[in-house]
């Protein structure tokens, strides 16, 4: 049985991410498009976002995810910045 989209499943998922040991993560948007989740946001690496969208599918195998988790590229400075 396909689980219905609706407000109970979104904070089952917003759970998951937030007290997942692994993923830890309070930043993700869900929004209900038609017959799917979008997964909205920004993290630091592929690697979490791919780690974020697989735990999810694994735990909701029955709903359509649409992963549209953005990477943020964080990188030290290349220059000194002069404070004057």
């Amino acid at each position: 049985m396909t689980p219905q989209l609706d407000e109970y499943l979104e904070a089952e998922i917003q759970r998951l991410l937030t007290e997942s040991g692994a993923t830890a993560e309070q930043g993700i948007t869900l929004q209900r498009r038609e017959h799917r989740l979008v997964l909205g946001g920004e993290v630091e690496s592929a690697q979490r976002r791919d780690e974020i969208c697989r735990q999810i599918t694994a735990h909701f195998p029955d709903v359509e995810i649409a992963c549209d988790i953005g990477i943020v590229r964080a990188a030290a400075p290349s220059e000194v910045e002069e404070i004057s």
